[in-house]
């Protein structure tokens, strides 16, 4: 028997990068996934629904659907991230990289009261959060606010756990760099972390699915960073 037999989770974000690594990890051990993406496809064994995380009608017409469902995992990115020096940067742009922030409120906020009592939400922050890095204030900043709604809200909505992942520099579709230019980038970005590559999104993945498994742990955060924080 998987580790996640009769149990359904709902993965936002889950067709690409640390959402569909987690999603698969959910099928192999047994569950019922349903995959949620912006952008419509077909994925193995999970079933797939086009959503947008800043659609609280859609949100919640997806978690009555489910209702009495075990897992939610949000992955979803809520659009576009501003990168840049602070004082250069566009205001609307550093405004707009909230969206992330929106769409995890969102996603929790409707889905909690619709979950089983012993349910769990795994978020996603990032080593920036923490850690300074050039160029990705506005990206930080959201992670911190992300970590801070974790373990306030693991209060409010009790029952029902909810915590966090804490990736460092992860290779994954999400960036658009290709062949060397993408490989110098993440043998520049990870050079001083304790170990010097980039993570993989299954890597990531296992942090969430711990989460999910262990039913002694809420309102924390789980860093998977290979030691970037520390470096």
């Amino acid at each position: 028997m998987g580790a996640f037999d009769d149990k359904t989770a709902i993965v936002l974000g889950g067709t690409s990068g640390i959402g569909l690594a987690t999603a698969e990890m959910l099928r192999e051990g047994g569950a019922r996934v349903i995959a949620g993406s912006r952008r419509e496809c077909e994925l193995g064994g999970i079933e797939t629904v086009q959503i947008d995380v800043q659609d609280r009608a859609g949100l919640q017409a997806l978690f009555e659907k489910h209702q009495g469902f075990d897992y939610l995992v949000n992955a979803a990115t809520g659009g576009k991230r501003a990168i840049g020096p602070f004082l250069e940067m566009d205001l609307d742009g550093f405004q707009g990289s909230f969206a992330k922030l929106w769409g995890y409120v969102n996603s929790v906020r409707l889905a909690a009261p619709l979950m089983a009592q012993d349910g769990a939400i795994v978020l996603y922050s990032g080593y920036p959060a923490r850690k300074w890095r050039p160029g990705v204030l506005a990206i930080g900043s959201v992670g911190g606010a992300v970590e801070a709604f974790v373990k306030l809200a693991a209060h409010e909505i009790k029952p029902v756990r909810i915590n966090c992942v804490c990736p460092g520099l992860i290779d994954t579709p999400l960036s658009p760099l290709e062949g060397d230019e993408r490989k110098n980038y993440y043998q520049k970005g990870t050079a001083d972390h304790v170990i010097p590559r980039a993570g993989t999104p299954e890597e990531v993945a296992a942090g969430g699915i711990f989460l999910l498994e262990n039913e002694f742990v809420t309102g924390t955060i789980v860093d998977v960073d290979g030691g970037a924080i520390i470096a």
